[in-house]
């Protein structure tokens, strides 16, 4: 049987699931919901840069994302933090929302499937 690798699980849900070399990331939020829509979500891709380096792979292995915004107005100014982010040539495949977050401080919420 082939090993599932969950990183810091609790209750609810794992930071990381991974199995046969593809890494499901949560839901990630950013740590300071004070900050703006670009602080937040450069926050969030700091994180997501940290749980992919943690099973051993990176941006340039992503295959697909999910974002959700409380405002589709706000997607210019997170699409230049994410468009400067990503890897030239490397963006998965995507789609961006708007939606009612868990906390109405967050503002983005991004979600990655990657492989080693």
């Amino acid at each position: 049987m082939s090993r599932i690798i969950r990183t810091e699980p609790n209750e609810i849900l794992a930071k990381a699931v991974e199995y046969h070399g593809f890494i499901y990331l949560q839901g990630v939020v950013a740590r300071d919901t004070k900050a703006d829509v670009s602080g937040q979500t450069s926050d969030i891709l700091a994180q997501i840069d940290e749980l992919l380096e943690t099973h051993g792979t990176d941006k340039t292995r992503l295959l697909q994302a999910q974002i959700w915004l409380t405002n589709i107005n706000d997607r210019a100014a997170m699409n230049k933090i994410w468009s400067a982010w990503l890897p030239e040539g490397l963006a998965p495949a995507r789609a961006c929302v708007e939606a009612k977050l868990a906390d109405p401080a967050y503002l983005v919420e991004i979600m990655i499937t990657a492989c080693r």
